[in-house]
């Protein structure tokens, strides 16, 4: 079944880690997604160990599915020639270089981009975009997430600001940029003309700032350190119960008033300490005492089915391989495995244009002769490019430029 995007053709110049994941997204939902890398390689492949049968970290193979992937020194006029020939057909642009870099190039959007390829949609993924006070400056996940403020409400008193444990600024500047590449693409349908998109990790980051920032700005208290706590809504955190920990996340006295029942104290919902929400965050010390004492004797597994079959949300914490063992990620399909490689599956699903991961991550340079020739290169320019050292001579392909 044909993706949504199927026809979609889509140029990833980008490295690590937001770039990469908002094409793999394109590519699983039908686009074709051919990858750009600088002649030493996107950096991720090197972020090991573990490493794939190819020799490439999995880090990499989990952001750059369903991709060809070609080498290209886009320093050299030739390369940016090649590159030229890529984007005569390509509908999208996905580039994460330090602004000003394509402008040093010689390929700037205004003068060049905008003129030669007028439907392109040229999506620009930065730190901190081009101007301004930090425009220009190189961006990684944790440094935004402590220059944003994520890290001052992450974590318990003990540990101090923590960063969180997932690159959650590269995940949400992916969105971001696939939320905004999509905007356009409709408008151009409407226009008939491209446009530039800009993501960046700064804006993405204060973005995750909900409800902290609406807090602030009302109460002017600066947000602490709560480790697993809701700043609004108690109980909403994680206990400790006979064989690990859960997370409750009651929202409202109805849940509050079933998790009683369930775990035989009526008498804590009568308490008018804990009779609202409001109370229930002013006395939530108190409230956390209570609740430990109550379920400090029961398994983690039997009391979360029970709360959940009651109408309260409740989950043990599990670890990764717990997670992806729930018999439900397997109902949803979020594990899957083709030719040795396992990965995660899609979160987004359209039940007519229902997508599916792309094909196994490819090795280094392996698409450089299939590009190529479908950009229209001869043979003998091919081994030009070889030879020239713009394209690296693909390890696969390793006899082309001697049989031509």
């Amino acid at each position: 079944m044909r993706g949504a995007l199927s026809g979609i053709r889509v140029v990833d110049l980008s490295r690590v880690l937001a770039g990469p994941m908002c094409a793999q997204m394109l590519a699983d939902h039908g686009a074709h997604v051919i990858k750009v890398e600088p002649p030493g390689g996107d950096d991720t492949r090197t972020l090991g160990p573990p490493f794939d049968r190819h020799g490439d970290a999995s880090y990499f193979g989990a952001i750059n599915r369903g991709k060809e992937c070609i080498s290209i020194d886009l320093s050299k006029p030739q390369g940016r020639r090649v590159l030229e020939r890529l984007l005569e057909n390509a509908d999208v642009l996905i580039e994460n270089f330090l602004p000003g870099t394509l402008e040093k190039w010689g390929i700037p959007y205004d003068g060049w981009i905008k003129e030669r390829f007028p439907r392109l949609i040229h999506c620009s993924i930065s730190g901190f975009g081009a101007d301004g006070p930090l425009g220009g400056l190189p961006g990684y996940d944790a440094v935004l997430q402590a220059m944003c403020g994520l890290m001052s409400i992450n974590g318990e008193p003990a540990s101090g600001p923590t960063r969180i444990g997932v690159p959650i600024v590269d995940h949400l500047t992916a969105y971001t940029a696939l939320s905004g590449i999509l905007l356009a693409l409709q408008s151009r349908h409407a226009s008939g003309r491209g446009q530039q998109v800009e993501a960046t990790l700064f804006d993405a980051a204060l973005s995750l700032l909900v409800p902290h920032a609406a807090n602030y700005f009302e109460s002017h208290q600066e947000p602490g350190l709560l480790g697993s706590a809701h700043p609004n809504i108690a109980p909403y955190d994680r206990f400790a119960c006979g064989d690990g920990e859960i997370f409750l996340g009651i929202m409202n006295r109805g849940q509050f008033e079933k998790f009683c029942a369930v775990v035989e104290r009526p008498d804590l919902a009568l308490d008018q300490r804990f009779s609202s929400n409001g109370k229930r965050l002013e006395h939530r010390h108190a409230l956390r005492a209570e609740i430990e004492r109550a379920i400090g004797h029961r398994e983690r597994k039997w009391l979360c089915d029970v709360l959940m079959k009651a109408g309260v949300p409740a989950a043990p914490v599990h670890s990764v391989s717990e997670a992806f063992a729930q018999p439900h990620a397997k109902h949803r399909e979020m594990v899957y495995a083709r030719d040795g490689h396992k990965g995660i599956g899609l979160p987004t699903r359209l039940r007519g244009t229902p997508g599916s991961p792309g094909a196994s991550p490819r090795p280094f340079n392996s698409g450089a002769v299939c590009v190529l020739n479908s950009l229209g290169f001869t043979a003998l320019e091919i081994d030009q490019l070889f030879a020239d050292g713009i394209v690296p001579v693909p390890k696969l392909d390793a006899g082309h430029a001697a049989q031509a």
